[in-house]
């Protein structure tokens, strides 16, 4: 089984559903001695499997591939629907139309883990909730290391009691989704190396820090904290490997965003992303219901990409947004680990 020590460079490209992880990301960041996540969120099993073979065909073959848990559905009829009209003067802007929702939709869940045990890649990570036992055991069969994401102590210990490999400790400063289990939880303004901290304290298992690193200089404070890796998605952001729209990678150095918010306003999670007139006119009334507030405004963010108006958008990012680099994501691998002074495995307390 793979195991994060192997990585010549503890960097790990986030996986950002939606777009912004491609198989060229993941193969550029592994080909400068870290690895990458392919997002299956969002993506048929059909698609997933391709993109499987694109990054082999790059003869890169420890990669992971990030699925997210569907949890139960929420039974918020009134309140969906009651943001489904207030949208309705955003599908007039874009000349879209909202769909109807389906609070029971699992991603197809059940069938990428068929995927994945059928066609193992070296990690398998899980956002939104634990992973089953028995999907765990699963991947165990097929030597696949199992990750799950946690944002608080608690769901540590649930993962940890799950049979998991590895934790991906995500503090509050991370771009986009953040991995709670509880989608009616709010964002608690936890730090990564605060919650490091508590869960190394607590946890005896390997620990990627994910979310708050922008620079060099973080990567090397979250290996010393003891993380064994460094999971960075907003540095890769602007990337010509990024899938990510263009409107969203000229946001992240447009001086006419000045900050990020937290917000449920685009799928009925919490995610953190440049604050744009979307957020300032629907977050105070989007419900937490996911993924039906994710259904309905889809079309709309389709709409503004293609009318590349960044307003409409979800145009999600870290805390450190502004130092996110137009270089190819193998420079900017080398960089990190340059700046963080290549330390040898000796130096911190890598597993």
């Amino acid at each position: 089984m793979f195991t994060l020590s192997e990585l010549e460079v503890p960097v790990i490209a986030a996986p950002m559903a939606g777009g912004p992880s491609t198989p060229a990301l993941v193969a550029a960041v592994a080909g400068a001695g870290g690895t990458g996540f392919l997002a299956a969120g969002y993506k048929t099993p059909e698609d997933l499997e391709k993109q499987f073979a694109e990054v082999r065909a790059q003869r890169v073959t420890n990669f992971g591939v990030n699925l997210f848990v569907p949890g139960k559905p929420q039974d918020k009829p009134d309140a969906v629907a009651a943001y489904r009209a207030e949208l309705e003067g955003e599908a007039e802007r874009y000349g879209a139309t909202t769909p109807e929702t389906d609070p029971a939709d699992r991603d197809r869940f059940e069938e990428k883990v068929d995927l994945l045990e059928r066609d193992p890649v070296a990690m398998v990570s899980f956002t939104f909730g634990p992973p089953p036992e028995e999907v765990v055991s699963r991947l165990h069969g097929v030597n696949t290391l199992v990750v799950a994401s946690v944002t608080t102590l608690e769901e540590a210990r649930i993962a940890e009691r799950r049979g998991v490999d590895v934790l991906a400790v995500q503090g509050s400063e991370a771009g986009g989704h953040r991995a709670t289990y509880d989608v009616e939880a709010p964002d608690d303004g936890v730090s990564t190396f605060e919650l490091l901290e508590r869960v190394r304290a607590h946890i005896d298992l390997p620990l990627i820090a994910a979310g708050g690193c922008h620079g060099g200089a973080d990567v090397a404070r979250a290996l010393r904290a003891g993380a064994t890796a460094v999971q960075l998605g907003t540095a890769f952001l602007r990337c010509p490997e990024s899938g990510a729209a263009q409107p969203h990678k000229d946001a992240l150095a447009d001086p006419r965003f000045t900050e990020t918010a937290v917000t449920r306003a685009f799928s009925g999670r919490n995610a953190r992303g440049l604050r744009n007139r979307f957020i300032d006119e629907h977050d105070a009334t989007a419900p937490a219901a996911y993924p039906g507030v994710n259904q309905l405004t889809k079309p709309l963010r389709a709409a503004a990409a293609a009318q590349a108006d960044q307003d409409g958008l979800a145009l999600w990012a870290g805390t450190g947004y502004r130092e996110a680099s137009e270089e190819p994501a193998a420079l900017v691998t080398s960089r990190l680990w340059q700046e963080a002074g290549s330390p040898s495995p000796g130096d911190f307390a890598r597993s």
